[in-house]
């Protein structure tokens, strides 16, 4: 066992049971692609269907228990939906897009059409991330695309030691394995790229103690000991931690980064080696590489199978570029070095990614008054670590509770507010973290840490806010009396819903508006009508947040608010069907 995870492991004794989270998507049976292989006994299914597989597959078939290689049963679908594809001849991006096509056509129903779409953003996620994962493994160790092709050997040959590119296939597979057990991880881009940086922290550490393994460095990467190139660092000593020269190089944030490792990946390596999966006291060790390489391939093998996601290691392959899909041609100037494959996924899914909100909010025909300048362009990963910095930054050095001005504000009301406010904040925050951590047939539950992070910053937001808009609506009124408004229950429930709504952006979460008002039972005209005014109150929002924030308001403005249970109908009719201004809807 690596690092110091054996030492730790050893104080404290064997480790419990790993509880993989790999749940079964089981929907209805339906025939598959007809040329598949059926001579193999883990993947023979005899299949038919439109585009090959493009009509559910693995994604919603009964899970059945096969028989499989000395194992017993294994419960799962018995083929990939990556091969599926592969034999059709399809790429990811087409499945989706005749997914789509599909799902309008036969009016299927909600429940399937939110599984694919939690498979459509695992997937952009994953090529997200493998498209970061390329530059900072060649910061790290030595370029793969230069290394020369090693000859052909015997079985009677020696073992050879693994080679960078070995290194960068093993790593790229220990990651997708690991995030696949962790389902709050998967879909979430934040969290999967600071699990991406735990495993490069790992790798590093193994292939600097472990004995000739050294030449796999990059001998220039900033976060080499001082003494690198003159002293060896013995088994026994603990490899030095580059989660925060990562972090600080590639764009990470060192809190939450350092978090996902001590409470997530580190037990997880741990679990790893108490199932045999992993062995040895360095894992990249002559006598250890081989068969670590190869458990950790078929059990993510069996991952695949059993879960019915696509197989994350298509992005290694020679054939990424079909498998995948590209939309647009690839300049001729390609980089020195680099295949023709590899290029092409490094800018395969530009396309399919301009259109996704998460990633990239689309200007809203409403609210571009409040957009800021506009900023550099940088990458997703970038983009989603820099929300959150700015967020904290937003909130940096304030307490998630009263300041000694608001609560001054509070006082000088006719009534207090201060006791039903605190309390209502605290209701809140016991729903969404119920909400949060529930599991659902199409949303993994995350952890408590998560929901619990995610809240504090959500409630230091709301304090933040809602006292400068006391200390505005105090200039205003020249010192009026603010018990009427400080005791608007659906104020209170809407503003801390878009500061939640706020946080989960920053996250790129995949808990997307309308999600938090229908946890929080808030209808969507009352959440409309706080948007302006928090946009007006704070500054900091980033141009993404904003543009986010307006986009919300388009989509209430579109339908939401026009339900047949919608708050507006009552306020047309308190109004004597007089219909209001957008500046008049406002608190």
């Amino acid at each position: 066992m690596p690092l110091n995870i054996q030492r730790e492991q050893n104080r404290r004794g064997p480790a419990p049971p790993v509880t993989d989270e790999h749940d079964s998507p089981c929907q209805h049976p339906t025939e598959l692609a007809q040329h598949l292989d059926a001579g193999s006994s883990r993947q023979g299914n005899d299949c038919k269907g439109p585009w090959g597989g493009g009509k559910g597959g693995p994604l919603c078939s009964r899970p059945t228990d096969r028989p499989t290689e000395g194992r017993g049963l294994m419960e799962g679908n018995g083929v990939s939906l990556t091969r599926i594809l592969r034999s059709a001849r399809l790429s990811l991006i087409q499945f989706f897009s005749k997914m789509k096509k599909w799902m309008d056509m036969s009016n299927l129903p909600q429940e399937f059409r939110e599984r694919v779409e939690r498979l459509e953003r695992n997937f952009e996620v994953s090529t997200v991330i493998f498209k970061k994962f390329e530059p900072i493994f060649l910061d790290i160790f030595q370029n793969p695309y230069e290394e020369t092709s090693k000859p052909q050997r015997s079985r009677k040959q020696r073992r050879v030691p693994c080679s960078v590119k070995d290194l960068f296939n093993f790593c790229w597979t220990l990651f997708v394995y690991t995030k696949g057990n962790f389902r709050m991880i998967g879909d979430d881009l934040v969290n999967s790229y600071h699990l991406l940086l735990c495993c490069l922290d790992l790798i590093f550490a193994n292939a600097l103690l472990c004995p000739n393994r050294r030449e796999l460095l990059n001998p220039s990467f900033k976060g080499l000991p001082v003494d690198f190139h003159v002293t060896e660092i013995k088994a026994s000593e603990d490899p030095p931690c580059i989660i925060a020269t990562l972090c600080e190089l590639h764009d990470g944030l060192l809190v939450e980064a350092k978090g996902i490792k001590e409470h997530y990946f580190k037990p997880y390596i741990s679990k790893l080696f108490d199932r045999k999966i992993l062995k040895g006291e360095c894992l990249l060790d002559l006598c250890n590489f081989t068969e670590n390489n190869k458990a950790l391939n078929k059990e993510y093998e069996e991952y695949v199978l059993t879960v019915g996601d696509f197989d994350e290691r298509v992005f290694l392959g020679a054939d990424a570029e079909e498998e995948i899909g590209t939309p647009r041609k690839f300049p001729a100037d390609m980089p020195v070095g680099k295949t023709a494959a590899r290029a092409h996924v490094e800018c395969h899914l530009q396309q399919h990614f301009e259109k996704k909100r998460s990633f990239a909010p689309s200007t809203p025909l409403t609210g571009r008054r409040y957009l800021r300048e506009k900023e550099a362009v940088i990458t997703p990963v970038a983009s989603a670590t820099q929300s959150v910095s700015r967020l904290q930054s937003i909130v940096a050095g304030l307490k998630n509770a009263p300041s000694e001005q608001l609560i001054t504000i509070f006082e000088s009301c006719a009534r207090s507010p201060m006791g039903s406010i605190m309390s209502r904040v605290k209701e809140i925050g016991e729903m969404f973290c119920r909400s949060y951590t529930q599991s659902t047939d199409e949303q993994p539950g995350s952890h408590i840490d998560f929901a619990v992070n995610r809240l504090k910053l959500a409630e230091i937001l709301y304090y933040k806010i809602l006292e400068t808009v006391m200390v505005q609506e105090t200039r205003r009124l020249h010192g009026k009396d603010l018990t009427a408004l400080l005791e608007q229950d659906v104020f209170h429930r809407s503003l801390m819903a878009c500061c939640l709504e706020i946080v989960l952006f920053a996250y790129s979460s995949p808990r997307t508006f309308p999600w938090i008002i229908e946890v929080l039972d808030l209808r969507p005209f009352y959440f409309y009508k706080v948007i302006e005014v928090l946009i007006r109150s704070e500054d900091g929002l980033s141009r993404d947040m904003v543009k986010h924030l307006n986009s919300i308001e388009e989509q209430i403005l579109e339908s939401l608010a026009w339900t047949r249970d919608s708050a507006l109908w009552n306020a047309l009719q308190a109004s004597e069907n007089k219909v209001p201004t957008c500046e008049e809807v406002c608190f």
